[in-house]
């Protein structure tokens, strides 16, 4: 446990040192100090105003910014240590495979999560002192929950790429062609092409929430919008099917069970597989 914590520290040191933590920091930071010089509290859009409105929007941009920066980040995470010889180093000292492998998870999951999670706090506190609302705790804390579930995902998917993969050139590769991978699950072109072959909507709409990106996108509307009206009739089957407890429930829970599921691969290959 002590190695895992030293890994885990050296990582968060090495991830300061970076510029991409602070580019990571300034893009969530930045975006919301934009919502709150252009007004987007005040806005009405799709009858969403003051917080919930600029959570909103706040999800949306999430969406496409949260899977990208992880991936781009820390797929080289072992394979840039294989690179360098640092991975030979570190394992010279008396720490074991697994927590140095931990370790680094752990190390990476506390530099991606945070600044996200700093920017929200920001932005609903924010959003109290201007319009005097109360802090919907439930609806933040749940929010918090999704983007948890979606830092493991793609930490889970990032280091089980660079398990397997020697250069990060290719890893970057990699990472970028499963960020477009899971986007066009998300496209209506594709649900339109499935529908044009007479696929029944039950299979389409469960195939669609098969997408983490998908559960996440349908989750976070779900804190704003019980009834899912922005999403047409979708929202009748998916209520019906799962209801709102339980859709909240998949869409938080899912992602961490797939992202755990690709860490746990990942250590597998890593612990078997030639190392340098």
């Amino acid at each position: 446990m002590k190695s895992l914590a030293l890994v885990a520290y050296l990582d968060i040191k090495e991830s300061l040192r970076a510029k991409w933590f602070y580019v990571y920091a300034l893009v969530f930071g930045g975006l919301m100090g934009l919502f709150f010089i252009s007004g987007i509290t005040n806005a009405v859009v799709m009858g969403f105003t003051g917080l919930s409105r600029l959570l909103l929007v706040f999800m949306q941009v999430t969406i496409i910014i949260l899977p990208i920066f992880i991936l781009i980040t820390t797929v080289k995470s072992i394979s840039a240590d294989r690179e360098s010889n640092v991975l030979e180093y570190m394992l010279s000292f008396p720490i074991s495979l697994k927590a140095y492998y931990w370790g680094k998870i752990v190390g990476r999951f506390m530099t991606v999560f945070f600044p996200v999670i700093i920017a929200l706090f920001i932005g609903v506190v924010w959003g109290i002192i201007k319009g005097g609302a109360e802090l919907p705790w439930m609806m933040v804390f749940l929010y918090s929950g999704l983007i948890f579930s979606m830092s493991v995902l793609f930490l889970g998917i990032a280091f089980f790429i660079s398990t397997f993969v020697k250069s990060h050139d290719i890893a970057l590769g990699i990472s970028f062609s499963v960020w477009i991978f899971l986007l066009a699950f998300i496209d209506v072109a594709l649900i339109g092409l499935m529908m044009q072959n007479r696929v029944p909507d039950g299979i389409i709409i469960t195939i669609a929430m098969l997408n983490p990106l998908e559960a996440f996108r349908i989750g976070a509307i779900a804190l704003f919008d019980p009834e899912l009206t922005v999403i047409g009739p979708v929202a009748y089957y998916l209520l019906d099917t799962l209801g709102h407890n339980l859709l909240i429930f998949y869409a938080i829970v899912y992602p961490i069970v797939i992202g755990i599921m690709f860490a746990i691969s990942g250590y597998i290959l890593f612990s078997k597989k030639d190392l340098l």
